[in-house]
């Protein structure tokens, strides 16, 4: 989710389209608070780890 939410920010970025660049700041933000709460150990969506 991290990656193309860095993906969508550049084409965003490069095609100045701000709905991209918004999606993709969207993206970036949830994919780094999943990221946390699994790293702490939380269960994110009823599972400890994500495959």
């Amino acid at each position: 989710m991290i990656v193309l939410g860095i993906i969508l920010l550049v084409l965003g970025y490069v095609l100045p389209v701000p709905l991209l660049i918004t999606l993709g700041w969207i993206l970036v933000v949830i994919g780094v608070v999943l990221f946390v709460l699994g790293a702490v150990g939380r269960p994110v969506g009823g599972r400890k780890v994500w495959f």
